[in-house]
């Protein structure tokens, strides 16, 4: 029997229990078709439960009545992969997409034909009918109801918001769509459509958006601080908070809606003109802050980076030339996403684990908790005085705390010696041991949290996960700085009894048989919750890139690192796996080492080719690595210029637009094949004077700058532990 999937106005519900997913976007025709199941495993590790993808048009029929579904387009082989790997999946079937892609997705032939497009134009209706009726055809017995992953479809984008009709015609034109998906033969549970800015969405499931700064801003100028970081009952993403009024450019009543993000931006895809480089703490902060303000989905667009494909006609980027105000790379989708261009985790992919691990075990009942902003609250996030704090919380008794004291590209006050407090409407009051909340701070804590026999009043760490081990165990994480201190250095186990009381008041605490496991958030940024094939769950630590596969009876965990890989985990494994050997314990983790070697990076010769009209060029020549054991070699290009474009064969393969000297281009080389390979690098002048955003400017001795001060080859090998 499949799972039922519904909402209400609070929350998805799925099998008639509220559910809080982590939804992530990928987009299967801009990364290559035999990396897809590695991809979408690294996206279930970092916590992803709904993969979204665009289909984009002119990705499938650039000429008209030429449909392409092979290779990195083979549309029925991603979604078929997507339920082998356990996750579930939203459609997004345009048929306009955005998505940074020339005309939005649509082909240059539907344009002539139809130069009323996202009109209610019958013209233009009867093409959108052929186009869903071949993404149906591709996925046809894929959907939900026949076994499938599919559970959702995203119907247009921004349609009123970014081009399309408003009002009561625009309502006409998304019901029309709706009615043309389910005549196809579309018959899902859910129906989603964005509903940012003044967008139409018919009744359908309203998916909002938020990003960290605005690469599409015409300006290059800092522009005014993001309102996504301020706690709001506002949804819309107004640049300045909710100045412009609660509702205001929302189109549906926010009232019979669940609070879900689509669009929350995991990185950000620069332009020629404006260059905001998206961060770790950046889209860390921004979670943290929609969290508080009663979001109950965390979607991510992108959560993965891709490439764009090979066009017949053209390129496919967006640009200026097809009316757009924006120039795009012609290759590079690499959006700064989680994971990026080519598969490999940053910063921001560990940042937003940490959200998706708590929400998928405290998730159902964070969802009961409205959030409740205090008016001595902020509303403006040009407002870096006053601390920034939300409640959330069915019933008084129990609940979360969050503070944010980060606002993206300021410096914000520091508050020490805060009591975090809230006088209930009893009387009674809620109050949490001081804190120093410093700049750049954000985090969230719990009070009334049952754990076991005991109810931790308050804690001054966060929690992060349970464990099902025998025991029961609970993992935290130390964020809060309690006053007068630092948050916790190390990671630890203890007993209740024994627990840290600075980080945890339990009162008086009744013997139990459970564990608390504090992690620093250090160790919490690295750390995985795995299950063995005992049934067992572990918290597990290590520097290596890790994601599961489940294959018979055991559970297969691979390790992808560029140094010797090792592991700490809690509780211990019942065998030291085969290749590690248990190398100590300490304070409640086994440690594991591997005994597999470090592979060798393979050498690389650049030779300056020629410098002139404005563009400096360079062989690049990487050695054969493919008896080194490496799994992939990543290039690490520095580089000062405007861009830079990378050919093979004559043929542009990636291209890179510079955001500073402090983030080299990163290539992954696995793709290009394991002997020897042979690239041109061209990187084009950047002017002291030119016309764009940076935020990070390179020192000029002249009017000018294009030089490669570097490339560094760093190879990563691949162990595999089967627990």
């Amino acid at each position: 029997m499949s799972t039922k999937y519904s909402y209400d106005k609070k929350s998805l519900l799925r099998d008639g229990m509220r559910w809080f997913p982590v939804m992530g976007e990928i987009h299967y025709s801009r990364y290559p078709e035999q990396y897809w199941k590695e991809a979408l495993l690294r996206m279930k590790e970092g916590g992803v439960d709904i993969v979204s993808s665009y289909v984009i048009w002119i990705h499938h029929e650039e000429v008209e009545n030429e449909w392409n579904f092979s290779g990195c387009r083979d549309l029925r082989k991603f979604v078929t992969e997507i339920g082998n790997c356990g996750l579930t999946m939203i459609l997004r079937v345009g048929p306009w997409s955005h998505a940074e892609v020339r005309n939005g997705g649509f082909p240059d032939w539907l344009l002539a034909k139809c130069p009323a497009a996202r009109t209610n134009d019958e013209s233009y209706f009867t093409e959108v009918q052929k186009f869903y009726a071949k993404i149906f055809e591709q996925v046809d017995g894929l959907l939900l109801k026949d076994g499938g992953p599919i559970i959702g479809l995203q119907i247009e984008n921004e349609y009123g918001h970014c081009g399309g009709l408003t009002g009561t015609e625009g309502e006409a034109h998304m019901k029309r769509l709706l009615k043309i998906a389910r005549d196809v033969g579309f018959d899902v549970p859910l129906y989603t459509a964005t509903g940012w800015g003044g967008a139409v969405t018919a009744g359908m499931l309203p998916v909002m958006g938020g990003y960290c700064d605005a690469p599409w801003d015409p300006r290059i100028t800092e522009i005014e601080p993001s309102g996504n970081f301020v706690f709001t009952y506002e949804r819309n993403d107004h640049a300045i908070g909710s100045d412009f009024g609660l509702g205001e450019g929302i189109t549906f009543d926010m009232t019979k809606y669940p609070y879900l993000t689509a669009e929350l931006g995991g990185g950000l895809q620069v332009t020629y003109k404006r260059r905001p480089v998206a961060k770790p703490a950046d889209i860390g902060a921004m979670s943290l802050s929609k969290m508080g303000s009663g979001c109950n989905l965390l979607g991510y667009y992108m959560y993965h980076g891709g490439t764009n494909p090979e066009g017949k006609l053209t390129t496919l980027e967006e640009n200026t030339a097809t009316g757009s105000i924006n120039d795009l790379p012609v290759k590079n989708y690499d959006f700064r996403a989680p994971l990026g261009e080519y598969g490999m985790p940053n910063g921001t992919y560990d940042e937003i684990k940490l959200d998706a691990l708590f929400v998928h075990d405290f998730g159902e009942k964070l969802c009961e908790m409205n959030a409740h902003i205090p008016q001595s609250n902020p509303v403006h996030p040009e407002n870096n005085k006053t601390l920034r704090s939300s409640w959330r919380f069915a019933e008084e008794s129990e609940g979360f705390v969050f503070v944010n004291n980060y606002q993206r590209c300021r410096k914000m006050a520091e508050h020490p010696n805060t009591v975090l407090s809230r006088t209930k409407a009893d009387g009674s009051e809620i109050k949490f041991a001081p804190v120093d909340v410093r700049d750049g701070d954000f985090y969230f804590l719990p009070f009334g949290m049952k754990i076991g026999k005991n109810i931790l009043q308050t804690s001054l760490a966060t929690p992060l996960c349970k464990l099902n081990n025998g025991r029961k165990s609970f993992v935290f994480y130390s964020a809060a700085c309690p006053s007068g201190k630092s948050p916790a250095q190390n990671s630890f186990v203890t007993s209740i009894e024994d627990a840290d009381r600075t980080l945890y008041d339990f009162g008086t605490a009744a013997e139990d048989d459970v564990d608390i496991v504090t992690l620093s958030r250090e160790d919490a940024l690295k750390s995985h919750k795995i299950r063995t094939s005992d049934g067992i769950e572990h918290i597990l630590v290590t520097d290596s890139v890790v994601y599961c596969e489940k294959n018979a009876d055991e559970t297969e965990l691979h390790f992808v690192s560029d140094r010797k890989i090792s592991f700490r985990i809690f509780p211990s494994l019942a065998a030291v796996p085969e290749g590690f050997v248990l190398a100590g314990c300490e304070k409640g983790f086994a440690l594991y080492e591997s005994s597999a070697p470090v592979s060798k990076a393979p050498e690389v010769s650049v030779k300056e080719l020629a410098v002139a009209g404005g563009t400096a060029k360079y062989s690049v020549v990487t050695g054969d690595w493919s008896a080194s054991g490496a799994c992939d070699v990543m290039l690490e290009v520095a580089y000062t210029g405007n861009c830079a474009r990378l050919y093979e064969n004559e043929r542009l393969v990636d291209d890179s637009i510079f955001i500073g000297e402090s983030y080299p281009w990163t290539i992954g080389l696995k793709r290009f094949g394991v002997k020897k390979n042979s690239f041109v690098l061209e990187v084009d002048e950047l002017k002291k004077d030119a016309p764009v955003y940076l935020e990070q400017w390179p020192e000029f001795s002249s009017d000018g700058i294009m030089k490669v001060s570097s490339i560094k080859a760093r190879a990563y090998h691949k162990v595999t532990a089967r627990i």
